[in-house]
């Protein structure tokens, strides 16, 4: 590595060890309470100032100076797309922190949440500069562990310690999966190193060892990413804090997305593995998209939310979009955190929903709304040169496009706002479509490799979803019963419950004791104790 490389991987790692300098403080100290927010703070602010700084020089520096390329036997390597998801993710870190301050007042478990909080950052950091299978499955394992005294923060909510508990069984299972998939593409390259690897498939090597090792990979992640049917865990961590669920939804779960664009070239070595990520995706796509036109809890409605939002990443990972992956992992992260830490305004809106009424949507519109959203789509990328932007795709963003093009029905006397919110729902859906051609070439760090057949599969299963959604708005009686297996998501967490609980039981109902003194919170075990 020159000069310019060094210096950039020096950037990438600095947020890493403020936020490991932040965890071990606030973990060993006594200070006081405000102190300890202080101090993590600022490492915060500070760390979040190398973050960008290291963006800049990713994006500046390494392609006029340097190679961008990491020494095949180094552990740890920075690239393009890690330094996009590390500011993002510490800009939620930091955001998170000054929000938490006030929300989290009075609580006795705070020196807990501040040490948790910042091994989390930290881990990400370290999982972002991962060139190593060791690093990424310690980086990942080290995520969760620390994520989980984050969701037993109310050690006296026997839901709360049920979700931590099944999201420590899946995490094992998805810890294991990743272990086979190492140990295969180990044996086969000769080494652990991902330069290594990727360096073996581009000179056109392809095994039944790299196919096998990307099948555990793909279903590692699916498990990590919460898609049906392991999303239970993350409908019941509601329970935890609502900043922890900003984290959690915004820059958590959505990390088996940077995983897959990491290794899209080994994703490309087995098409079975990329089937598996369509069909998983698809399904939580359809099913929790439908799954929110039943719900009227906020943070219930915004969990279901993610759960689609991570089987449509990942369905774009599986089509081989990863640009967009990567692109929506981004916005998805931004507007997820918004989201929960504005979640109290929905009480507002409910209340001015109480006094003027909640206006249904116009059946017309939501007939036309796809016609006329495909014609935009199509229309405006006739006049785009969008050079990987295949056909399948531009009618996906339209069936994505088309619900804001529904408008409520028309009262007498009232037409003028119904006609004002069209024009800018028409003019939302030109600007979004703009957007995508454009960040078709942003510097994101991400390639693309379409996958046909899977593509045009997914916009028929975008197309059926649609259909749902307008059937289940238009005419709610004539489908009453299977809304009722929608709302409970097809019982699939039920049953995903009831094996964990009897594989690997714990004692989450026994919850309400007493909190322990202060002194001894920090040497507290983790809570949902296995009987094992």
């Amino acid at each position: 590595m020159n000069f310019s490389d060094e210096l950039n991987f020096a950037l990438a790692l600095l947020p890493a060890l403020l936020m490991s300098a932040a965890a071990l403080w606030a973990w060993r100290s006594r200070a006081p309470v405000a102190r300890m927010w202080q101090q993590f703070n600022r490492l915060a602010f500070v760390a979040l100032g190398f973050s960008l700084v290291g963006l800049v020089t990713q994006l500046i520096l390494v392609p006029a100076y340097g190679n961008g390329e990491a020494a095949a036997g180094s552990w740890l390597a920075a690239n393009q797309f890690g330094a996009w998801v590390s500011l993002l993710v510490q800009l939620l870190g930091a955001t998170i922190g000054v929000y938490s301050v006030h929300h989290l007042k009075g609580e006795p478990r705070q020196p807990v949440y501040i040490a948790s909080l910042a091994a989390v950052l930290a881990a990400v950091h370290v999982l972002l500069l991962a060139n190593h299978w060791v690093v990424l499955i310690a980086a990942w394992a080290a995520i969760e562990y620390a994520m989980h005294y984050l969701l037993c923060f109310y050690q006296d909510r026997p839901f709360a310690l049920l979700a931590a508990h099944k999201k420590k069984v899946t995490d094992r299972a998805a810890d294991l999966l990743l272990i086979i998939a190492a140990a295969l593409a180990w044996s086969d390259v000769g080494s652990g190193s991902l330069s290594a690897l990727w360096a073996v498939i581009a000179a056109g090597h392809s095994s039944a060892a790299l196919v096998w090792s990307s099948i555990c990979l793909v279903l590692a992640v699916i498990a990590r990413t919460a898609l049906m049917p392991v999303q239970g865990w993350l409908i019941q961590v509601m329970e935890a804090p609502t900043p922890v669920s900003a984290l959690l939804h915004a820059g958590v779960v959505n990390l088996g997305g940077y995983v897959l664009v990491l290794f899209a070239p080994l994703l490309g070595v087995s098409l079975f593995a990329r089937w598996l990520l369509v069909v998983f995706g698809l399904v939580s796509a359809m099913v929790a998209g439908l799954v929110l036109l039943t719900r009227v809890s906020q943070k219930v409605h915004l969990a279901w939310s993610t759960i689609a939002q991570m089987g449509f990443m990942l369905l774009e990972c599986g089509l081989g979009l990863y640009l967009f992956a990567a692109l929506h992992l981004l916005g998805h992260s931004l507007y997820k955190a918004h989201n929960f830490l504005n979640a109290s305004s929905v009480v507002q809106e409910s209340n001015r929903k109480l006094m003027t009424g909640e206006a249904r949507n116009s059946g017309f519109s939501m007939i036309v709304a796809l016609p006329v959203a495909m014609v935009i789509v199509f229309t405006l990328r006739s006049f785009m040169d969008t050079h990987a932007w295949p056909w399948w795709w531009s009618a996906v963003l339209a069936i994505a496009w088309a619900p804001l093009l529904w408008v409520p029905r028309m009262e007498p006397g009232h037409s003028r706002p119904i006609f004002a919110r069209l024009g800018t729902a028409l003019a939302m859906a030109v600007f979004l479509t703009v957007v995508a051609g454009i960040v078709d070439r942003a510097p994101i760090g991400a390639g693309i490799d379409p996958l046909a057949g899977a593509g045009v599969f997914a916009m028929l299963g975008m197309a059926a979803m649609y259909v749902g959604m307008t059937v289940f708005q238009l005419w709610p009686q004539s489908v009453v019963t299977i809304r009722r297996w929608v709302y409970a998501g097809f019982y699939m967490d039920e049953g995903y419950t009831h094996w964990v609980l009897r594989l690997w039981p714990t004692h989450w109902a026994g919850a309400g004791h007493v909190a322990a003194p202060l002194s001894h919170i920090l040497q507290e075990p983790t809570c949902g104790r296995s009987d094992s």
